[in-house]
């Protein structure tokens, strides 16, 4: 064997170097995917906050009139709001 000749551990280590640093690179290139994914599903969410909040509030609304009809339950829809009267003399 000469000295210029690598020797099979020489080349089995630069080979497994190569396929290890293809490797690395490979995982960087699917992190960096990964993160933009993240990104884009985080500024969904934020949209999606501003929806709901939007939906919050007219739920909030819609119930809080739905009580007050529930609590004013002496008068009858569609009649001026008259009082019904629960004494009835015969």
């Amino acid at each position: 064997m000469s000295q210029s000749e690598p020797s099979f551990f020489e080349r089995e280590r630069d080979r497994l170097s190569l396929d290890i640093t293809a490797c690395f690179e490979d995982l960087l290139s699917s992190s960096n995917v990964l993160n933009r994914k993240l990104e884009e599903v985080m500024g969904m969410t934020r949209e999606y906050e501003t929806i709901a909040s939007l939906w919050k509030s007219f739920h909030e609304l819609m119930r809080g009139q739905r009580d007050e009809v529930l609590e004013d339950r002496t008068t009858v829809p569609g009649t001026g709001a008259h009082v019904v009267s629960t004494n009835s003399k015969r």
